[in-house]
């Protein structure tokens, strides 16, 4: 007779550990820290599904202001973009159609990557 609160506990552990599982699709949630990551679902003509970093080479030394942040998205042909400052925390799982942004403390782009 007490199997059932045994079983029904593990079932309720199983449904919440499957929420806490991930994928490489682009729903993940932002940052409430101040990283900006943008999506532009509208109009992405260049789009290719993946990132392409090379790209966008030109943007470092450039201040990262909203329109260069798109501007590279598009370029890059990234899905999503964040900008990353110094001694941020981040998310660490891989998406290959993210462009990243890595910026020093005044704004100004050091270096673009895919992940």
């Amino acid at each position: 007779m007490h199997f059932k609160p045994v079983s029904l506990s593990l079932a309720l552990a199983g449904m919440l550990l499957a929420g806490c599982s991930s994928t490489d699709k682009a729903t993940e949630p932002k940052a409430a820290a101040p990283a900006t990551e943008s999506s532009s679902s509208a109009a992405a003509p260049s789009f290719t599904g993946s990132c392409d970093s090379s790209a966008v080479a030109s943007f470092v030394g450039k201040k990262a202001d909203g329109a260069l942040v798109e501007q590279a998205q598009r370029q890059s042909g990234a899905e999503t973009a964040r900008v990353l400052r110094p001694h941020q925390p981040v998310t660490m799982e891989y998406n290959s159609r993210r462009l990243n942004i890595d910026v020093d403390d005044a704004g100004v782009v050091k270096q673009l990557s895919c992940g």
